[in-house]
């Protein structure tokens, strides 16, 4: 006579299953079923984060746009438009058309471009000797070079605007090129030291066997191993350069030397009581682009120089 409350067997596919088996096997297909749900949950977490950084970072540039395409009249309707009824170029035509825009725009490329090959000159000779070359003292310089980044702008602006008019520069393009020299030189030397530190030894050793000074050495055999380092932190340069605002304004007077991100500042409307908004964003889509492009193009050897140096050769 069977116990009452007792559970028979169970039979799958023609197999008797005992009641310990069909409880391990509920316990194996519950684990399944939480984990799977427990990696959808999480999968699904993931990418709206991804959503959110990409939406947070790209909507202000977006936004730019859509108001430099927005007629004037229709910018402050109601409710907001996240795509103009109305595309007009006329902000961009008005942009482009002012003289002092592109005497400005001149201006920032010629600055950003000699402190460019400034920094790479003088980074590279100095970062082949400080990452090469045994010599007391060499950790010390390093750090000092490095603590030169670390003040703000406003904190040392005194201090560079007395040597600007000490050197009699004041209101010149040299006057900007040497103030951002003072912060792009030092983070080119530290990148490009941890670059050279970590190229191979050998490499030197047999270009010096082969009767090679260290700067024939540096020109035709580590040079070319650093373009990847050497166009991460000129392009770095280049960007610090041409968006800087503080030194730009406060160095110079008039458009002979303005930077174009004080030339938007200084946008003006046709009226009194006029902002001009549009405008602005149609000059702020014209001067980002251009490093986008920059960035889209080199965006390989980017990734190369960030991470080359962290690798130990």
């Amino acid at each position: 006579m069977a116990v009452q409350g007792a559970q028979q067997p169970v039979s799958v596919h023609g197999t008797m299953i005992g009641d310990e088996e069909l409880s391990r096997i509920r316990s194996r297909y519950t684990r399944r079923s939480t984990t799977s749900i427990g990696r959808i949950v999480g999968r699904a977490g993931f990418w709206l984060l991804v959503v959110f950084i990409v939406l947070y970072t790209l909507f202000p540039f977006y936004w730019a746009i859509v108001s430099s395409l927005t007629p004037a009249s229709d910018l402050y309707l109601t409710p907001v438009k996240l795509w103009p009824q109305r595309v007009t170029f006329e902000h961009y035509d008005r942009v482009l058309s002012m003289g002092s825009f592109q005497r400005a725009l001149i201006n920032s490329a010629v600055v950003s471009l000699t402190v460019v090959l400034l920094a790479l000159f003088f980074g590279t000779v100095g970062a082949y000797a400080l990452g090469r070359l045994q010599f007391r003292g060499r950790t010390i310089i390093l750090y000092l070079i490095l603590s030169m980044t670390m003040f703000p702008g406003v904190a040392i602006i005194g201090s560079l605007f007395t040597m600007v008019r000490a050197l009699n520069v004041y209101n010149t393009l040299w006057a900007l090129i040497i103030t951002y020299l003072s912060f792009t030189l030092p983070f080119t030397i530290w990148v490009l030291t941890n670059f050279f530190r970590a190229m191979p030894g050998e490499l030197e050793e047999a270009a010096l066997v082969d009767g090679c000074t260290p700067l024939r050495a540096l020109r035709e055999i580590l040079l070319p191993l650093a373009v990847p380092g050497m166009v991460t932190t000129g392009l770095l340069a280049f960007i610090g350069a041409w968006s800087e605002f503080l030194f730009a304004l406060t160095f110079t007077l008039d458009e002979s030397a303005r930077t174009v991100q004080v030339a938007i500042s200084q946008f003006s409307g046709n009226t009194q009581y006029e902002q001009p908004f549009a405008p602005k964003m149609a000059a702020a889509v014209v001067v980002t682009v251009p490093l986008l492009i920059g960035v889209l193009l080199v965006q390989r050897r980017i990734i190369s120089g960030l991470t080359a140096g962290a690798v130990k050769g």
